[in-house]
């Protein structure tokens, strides 16, 4: 069923996005209640399909084409297929432009010129139509012909040179982040990014282009520890598991499992002190202030797990608790869904699906708004599930002209 209710009820977002940082910022914005029509192409669709290690099973145990990857990205969407390379595919997408309030593509730059897809070829047929280009370098400069993936960014942006195991240590180095980090704040970014330019329209009524980058995202997510670079010439050493704040923060040994401990404070530093019963370390000149534990952190982490192998993990987060420390379990995936507070926030979300029967999702951090919560809807299309519904509904097509196309394997 169609959302009727959430922040961007009837508000239509025509995707023509691939793979994952493009279709996550569309996905948010179906999970605040817009009608996102995914284009896909035929017999193909998105390139994420083929992603991943797993794909969703149907009825009879057999793999359908919705990969793990291509789920995770792809939910409140609408999928219609169109052969983008015929003239009567590029008409079916330029009308579908014109009935939408925003397009997203992440196209090669100037791929979509071709077609006559463009915003400047758009704007003319809709002057509202808020257009975002989500590509690896940007459109313009020396690079932005380039193709890019999150892990090349991760690479030249700067995070794989704040992330990995210190120097000095066995297995230093740089390590790129398991999940394609770049890519999902890409999406995030790009999500706020038509947000705005959806209240700005609502004061200009006019619509607006927006040019999203990869690149750009990779440098700005690097966050506190570039400013650190810009501030004072140096570049901060890669940490392993040690937080870049307040510390000790690092992973530390119990008797059955890690458990992650962060003293964000001078008074947590007091108060684990008076926990390990040392409360001499509180003023030792190897620690006595945030930066002399940094600066000492593999010898003070050494003598923490001294004391901490001598605890069960859930008796030593108890404690945590009580002196007002700040601790978590260090938890397997399949830990993860055992958390009772994750199982209270319902993080876990199962939704019907036409070929597999239920699916379940990963739910969104929005949810708990209390006047428009984000919702799920809709499970991941399936290849090509609402091209007829999209075309009658959305372009008046009647079934006659649906079924030549079809025969004509424009759609």
């Amino acid at each position: 069923m169609t959302p009727t209710t959430g922040a961007l009820s009837g508000i239509r977002v025509l995707d023509l996005t691939r793979v994952l940082a493009a279709p996550f910022s569309t996905q948010i914005l179906g999970d605040l209640g817009a009608d996102v029509i995914k284009v896909e192409r035929t017999g193909v669709g998105d390139d994420g399909r083929k992603y991943g290690f797993s794909w969703l099973k149907d009825s009879s145990g057999q793999s359908t084409q919705d990969s793990s990857f291509y789920v995770c990205c792809n939910r409140n969407k609408r999928s219609v297929t169109v052969d983008l390379s015929k003239p009567e595919g590029q008409d079916i997408v330029r009308d579908l432009a014109s009935h939408s309030d925003v397009l997203v593509e992440n196209y090669k730059v100037g791929d979509l010129k071709r077609y006559r897809l463009d915003y400047e070829s758009l704007k003319p047929l809709n002057s509202r139509l808020i257009y975002c280009s989500v590509t690896g370098f940007g459109q313009t400069g020396p690079s932005a012909s380039r193709p890019g993936y999150d892990g090349l960014f991760q690479a030249q942006g700067g995070m794989m040179a704040v992330t990995g195991i210190p120097d000095g240590q066995p297995g230093a180095g740089p390590l790129k982040a398991g999940p394609s980090l770049v890519d999902v704040f890409t999406g995030h970014n790009a999500a706020i990014a038509i947000l705005a330019a959806l209240i700005h329209r609502q004061h200009s009524g006019e619509g607006q282009y927006i040019d999203m980058a990869l690149l750009d995202c990779s440098v700005a997510m690097v966050s506190h520890i570039m400013q650190d670079y810009l501030m004072s010439g140096i570049a901060p050493p890669r940490l392993g598991n040690g937080g870049s704040g307040g510390g000790p923060a690092d992973l530390i040994e119990c008797k059955d499992g890690i458990v992650y401990l962060t003293t964000g404070t001078e008074e947590h530093w007091r108060r684990l002190c008076e926990l390990m019963k040392r409360p001499e370390w509180i003023a030792d000149p190897r620690f006595a202030t945030n930066l002399l534990r940094g600066q000492n952190r593999s010898e003070l982490l050494t003598l923490i797990n001294q004391w901490s192998r001598q605890w069960p993990a859930n008796d030593l987060l108890e404690l945590f608790e009580q002196s007002g420390l700040a601790a978590a379990r260090y938890n397997e995936l399949p830990q993860v869904w055992e958390v009772p507070q994750v199982q209270h926030r319902g993080l876990r979300v199962r939704m019907p699906h036409p070929a597999a029967g239920t699916v379940d999702l990963i739910g969104s951090p929005m949810a708990h708004m209390s006047a428009t919560p984000a919702r799920i809807t809709r499970a991941p299309p399936m290849l090509g599930e609402h091209t007829g519904e999209i075309l009658s509904s959305v372009l008046g097509l009647s079934e006659a002209r649906i079924s030549e196309l079809r025969q004509k394997n424009i759609i």
